[in-house]
């Protein structure tokens, strides 16, 4: 498959910059458009697709090997999934963002699998944790290091004789969800770490009651005594939805809260996705 581009891509950023998205083996052997034209610091993002693909420099005399000293992605094996795979062949402009009152639904009825980022931020998603997978090893140590400030072996100080699993702070730390769901922005999505397991159900993968009690407890102690019991809700991803397995955690959503309160309970924190 042929691709070309009018000028050479560049470092230097510019304060017009585009981003250019480009399918590489969407439509088989093919880049989708396959001919773009970039201008100096516009960033060029080739998304893949199954099974293995290439971005090659080549000639037309030898169209399937590298150039000498050209450009070369090497090969890219990805194995999304059929509903990310569809949500990046969406152009934005095609995306609905999800209501409060479908936000809520969605939770209350355990359909969790109906979340979904829009098209370019799962692009971006997908793409910042393949730098973080090699950067630090893992999605977890990097969550543990520079967003936690964590070290292992995680160890909590609280849930001794007396005493609650919430109870000691600094066994626990809400933070920004990095990379939100599609999702009305008055929506704020938050994610509350813990140092400690919650009790899960070995028989349905569910949480027990008594996790749940906990749970409930501290998101009315924390969450709806600030923003009103009909502006929170919360709830834990399943395990095949899990984005990071080895760290606790459990998500909190709230409707059009004070932005006082959301620098108060996430110490200043701001979210990756606004970071890079």
């Amino acid at each position: 498959m042929q691709f070309t581009v009018s000028s050479i891509l560049a470092l230097a950023a510019s304060a017009t910059a585009a981003t250019i998205q480009v399918a590489v083996g969407q439509n088989g052997l093919t880049y989708t458009p396959n001919n773009i034209t970039a201008s100096v610091g516009d960033l060029i993002q080739f998304s893949f697709f199954p099974k293995n693909h290439s971005v090659t420099q080549s000639s037309f005399a030898d169209p399937c090997h590298p150039l000498a000293g050209g450009f070369f992605s090497t090969f890219q094996k990805t194995t999304l999934s059929q509903k990310d795979l569809a949500i990046i062949s969406t152009p934005d402009s095609q995306y609905t963002p999800l209501t409060w009152p479908t936000v809520q639904h969605i939770i209350r009825t355990n359909r969790l699998d109906a979340f979904q980022r829009q098209p370019s931020e799962l692009r971006r998603y997908l793409a910042y944790n393949h730098t973080l997978k090699k950067l630090h090893g893992s999605i977890m140590a990097f969550i543990l290091k520079e967003r936690l400030g964590w070290e292992e072996p995680l160890v909590a100080k609280g849930n001794g004789e007396g005493k609650g699993v919430f109870e000691e702070e600094s066994d626990w730390k809400v933070l920004w969800n990095d990379w939100p769901y599609g999702i009305d922005p008055r929506v704020v999505h938050l994610v509350v770490w813990t140092k400690f397991e919650l009790e899960e159900d070995a028989g349905t993968g569910d949480l027990t009651n008594r996790a749940r009690g906990e749970i409930e407890e501290l998101v009315s102690r924390v969450f709806r005594e600030r923003c009103g019991g009909e502006n929170v809700i919360w709830f834990k991803n399943w395990k095949s939805l899990k984005s990071v397995h080895a760290v606790e955690h459990f998500h909190v959503m709230l409707y059009d809260p004070d932005p006082s309160f959301i620098k108060e309970i996430t110490h200043g924190d701001i979210p990756l996705s606004q970071k890079v």
